[in-house]
């Protein structure tokens, strides 16, 4: 898509989802002449002699014909989403109807928009920065509570004021140093040494938590993938049964009856949890079932949090150690779940307990969580551990990141705060620190568009927002 300056073509496009079985559909015009196209169409009172936010009731026409009643809202730049020209055309939620009216739309002079087209003008119009723009798209793909609370926060500036005040401490110094290239000759230093080192410190610390906030703004705005697994026969799918509340996997006390990975979804107070249930753990000569054993261990690569499952009747503390370390990579929450209490006389802390938090605390897992997987009660409190692990990836009041393009920006920016930071321990002169400033807040500035923003880039983040939008 041309990204250029903001075109002045009026576009068109369909608002709402296509294809939803819903009484109204709502059409969209921004642009100079939306005001001029719609009237040109529309019977009812003059839309051009109108105050902004006002809503009118008529007909649509193609000359004598009447295609539909219609409301009529009209927002007049800047006042607007687009910061131009919008009205808003609801009408009834009929397929023919919606062409015939986009199609009249586009004879009088408006033409098709193309995806994004509409936040990407409000974008270029100063309505919005860039992290605010993609916080749209994140809004609108929020499908759970946690989700919706970061893309909101996003989209109102929460990301853009943090980075807004890192942009202006690096601008200040930088136009400090560069004050001094121009007075080189009097070898005078207008920027504070001390508290230029002082402030790139505090700057790699906030960028630093940016970047750890990735971790659980990915987990949040994907789902948190949870991988269960143990040997054959620890309760695996009678876990995922009751998590879900059905039964979803099949439970047999013949040991491999799971066989391939089986996924669900469920909402934990706002946060969404993909449920991994995988084949149990063991040597086998089975093909089949060697198969679904390797599936397992390459779900648990894709995992955030591991739940093994164990049955101490069924296995030894060194079993699951070894198990444990085995799957392990830096990152992944484990929580131990020592399973079928409900056959051993409820929980009681034994040797083996001890013998495995021993041996894994700390390095591996700090967790461990003594259930019945039959038992809807003693799964809550499992499900509450595995809010609580969640929750503490967050810090409080910490800003979250959650689009890739962001974080990479970050990690680029705190590099170059780090060469900022070695040029002052060797004492470089002003130019040359200036060069790793400008660095790092050109990366900085990108995340928000207060740059020049590359139009490929753009075209890559409004590309993929849906049409109308």
């Amino acid at each position: 898509m041309s990204t250029g300056l903001v075109s002045q073509d009026t576009i068109v496009a369909l608002a709402t989802s296509p294809g939803v079985n819903g009484a109204i559909a709502v059409i969209r015009l921004s642009g100079p002449q939306a005001i001029t196209i719609t009237n040109a169409i529309f019977r009812g009172k003059d839309l051009l002699n109108q105050p902004s936010h006002t809503i009118h009731f008529g007909t649509i026409r193609d000359g004598s014909e009447i295609i539909d009643e219609v409301l009529v809202s009209l927002f007049k730049g800047p006042h607007s989403y687009t910061k131009e020209d919008v009205v808003e055309l609801s009408t009834h939620n009929s397929k023919y109807i919606i062409e015939r009216l986009i199609g009249l739309l586009i004879k009088k002079g408006a033409r098709a928009a193309q995806a994004g087209e509409f936040t990407l003008r409000a974008f270029l119009n100063g309505g919005m920065d860039l992290s605010q723009a993609e916080a749209v798209a994140d809004l609108i793909a929020s499908e759970n509570k946690s989700s919706h609370e970061i893309a909101m926060n996003q989209m109102r500036g929460g990301i853009s004021n943090k980075l807004q005040q890192m942009r202006e401490q690096l601008i200040n110094f930088t136009a400090l140093l560069e004050l001094e290239l121009d007075f080189g000759e009097e070898d005078v230093e207008f920027a504070d040494r001390t508290q230029f080192e002082t402030l790139v410190q505090e700057l790699k610390m906030h960028v630093t938590k940016l970047i750890q906030s990735f971790a659980y703004g990915n987990a949040i705005k994907h789902g948190v993938p949870v991988a269960i697994v143990g040997k054959p026969n620890a309760g695996k799918s009678t876990l995922l049964n009751t998590l879900l509340d059905e039964e979803r996997a099949i439970v047999s006390d013949i040991a491999g009856t799971t066989r391939d990975t089986i996924e669900e979804s469920i909402n934990l107070d706002g946060i969404t949890f993909r449920f991994i249930d995988t084949a149990g753990l063991r040597e086998t000569v089975d093909t089949i079932e060697a198969i679904g054993v390797t599936k397992a261990k390459e779900k648990v690569r894709q995992a955030k949090i591991l739940l093994y499952l164990y049955d101490d009747s069924d296995s030894t503390a060194d079993e699951v150690i070894v198990q444990i370390k085995e799957l392990y990579y830096d990152g992944l929450i484990v929580i131990l779940v020592r399973n079928k209490i409900d056959l051993h006389g409820g929980y009681h802390p034994n040797e083996m307990d001890t013998i495995i938090t021993d041996a894994l605390f700390t390095n591996y897992s700090d967790s461990l969580i003594a259930i019945s997987a039959k038992d809807s009660g003693s799964v809550e409190a499992l499900k509450n551990v595995l809010l609580d692990k969640i929750r503490e990836m967050a810090m409080e009041d910490q800003q979250i990141i959650t689009n890739t393009r962001h974080v990479e920006a970050l990690e680029h920016a705190f590099t170059a705060l780090e060469q900022v930071e070695q040029g002052l321990g060797m004492h470089l002169p002003g130019d040359l620190l200036a060069h790793h400033v400008r660095e790092a807040l050109r990366h900085i500035s990108s995340i928000t568009g207060d740059i020049d923003v590359d139009r490929d880039i753009l075209g890559t983040i409004f590309g993929k927002f849906c049409i109308g939008k």
